[in-house]
């Protein structure tokens, strides 16, 4: 048996020391005084982990330590809770109240499991949902936990691809959008893409319910090597999805019951990206869709509608990125965080991480 890349006793040291720091009476003062939080991931310069609540002006309310690298977070707005997962190959995620005023909750994955970094409730909150890799058979799974019992885990269906990463709950409550990267990978050889010559991306529809396949797209065989990572769904209810590796187009859009439609974009513009998409974000209130790519410095905004490129923006190691009022607040690996009401901040002693996620309503 694989020996966990993370020890649970590891961890629960590991985040105490930072909880206890987050339960601060004035960062529960100013997380509620304020009209929507943010919340990331990062790396201190001094190369320890952790989660961070921000405020719509950038400032850091509260941290929480990791002992590992975090990826992205879901939220669950029936508890007000939240879940950060562990970055690829990692093998935890924690509960946490974005508030500070209740301890975290460890959620380990099970034996020949590990989490892909992204996660998403159901609409009651009963249930959560995590993308992961049963690495010994090379086959995503969607790991079910119930999350009125501590996140117990309950079950598995499959993703019917492989290397599953973001997932998205679709309008109807039932359907998971789901990006299988095509990508095999195994604890063993850490991050190390084992199937390039033969990979085979796809975006997968699957019941939540039944675990049954309601369709599934590949892209053509010429872009096999396109790997679909992320995911974020617009005001009229389209998903819009990130690439990353190599071809002639990076961004897409998928409604259901149609074909996957790659997006043409300025030659400029693509170029820019290098090839690698690092975050999705729709705004529904201003009806557009931004991208990133940490690889290219690059940031872009989509006109929803028409799916042309209206505004672009360097930004150095720019990933994190999230719907702001009739913008975007985006964070970057050099520790700035862009837009918002505080226009930009500097961290310099943090890295930020890939994903950011507005929690809309603080309190």
């Amino acid at each position: 048996m694989t020996t966990p890349l993370i020890d649970r006793r590891d961890f629960l040291r590991a985040a105490g020391a930072g909880f206890a720091a987050a339960m601060a009476p004035r960062a529960w003062a100013e997380t509620l005084a304020t009209d929507a939080v943010f919340a990331t991931a990062f790396v201190r310069r001094d190369g320890s982990f952790g989660a961070a609540v921000l405020s719509e002006a950038g400032k850091i309310l509260h941290t929480l330590d990791l002992p590992d690298r975090g990826h992205d977070v879901a939220f669950d707005p029936v508890s007000k809770r939240s879940v950060v997962f562990a970055r690829q190959p990692g093998t935890f995620a924690m509960v946490f109240d974005h508030t500070g005023r209740e301890k975290p909750l460890i959620i380990a994955s099970i034996a020949g499991r590990h989490f892909f970094g992204h996660g998403v409730f159901s609409p009651d909150g009963a249930l959560l949902y995590a993308t992961e890799n049963d690495f010994h058979n090379a086959a995503g799974v969607v790991g079910v936990y119930d999350a009125r019992a501590k996140f117990s885990r309950v079950g598995e269906f499959p993703t019917y691809g492989m290397g599953p990463h973001e997932l998205l709950l679709l309008a109807d409550g039932r359907a998971l959008a789901i990006a299988n990267g095509g990508i095999e990978t195994h604890p063993d050889f850490g991050r190390a893409e084992l199937n390039i010559a033969t990979m085979k991306p796809s975006y997968a529809l699957v019941d939540r319910i039944t675990g049954d396949l309601i369709e599934k797209h590949e892209l053509p065989p010429a872009l096999h090597q396109l790997s679909i990572r992320h995911m974020d769904r617009d005001q009229a209810g389209t998903v819009w999805f990130g690439c990353q590796y190599r071809g002639p187009a990076l961004v897409g859009r998928a409604a259901r019951g149609k074909e996957l439609q790659l997006l043409e974009m300025p030659q400029d513009v693509l170029s820019g990206f290098r090839n690698y998409i690092g975050s999705v974000a729709a705004n529904p209130d201003a009806g557009t869709v931004a991208v990133t790519s940490p690889e290219g410095n690059s940031l872009a905004v989509i006109d929803a509608a028409s799916g042309r490129v209206v505004a672009t923006k360097s930004l150095v190691e720019v990933c994190g990125l999230a719907p702001d009022g009739a913008d975007f607040m985006a964070t970057t690996g050099a520790g700035e965080i862009v837009g918002g009401a505080g226009g930009s901040r500097a961290e310099p002693d943090y890295v930020w991480d890939n994903h950011m996620l507005r929690i809309a309503a603080a309190g």
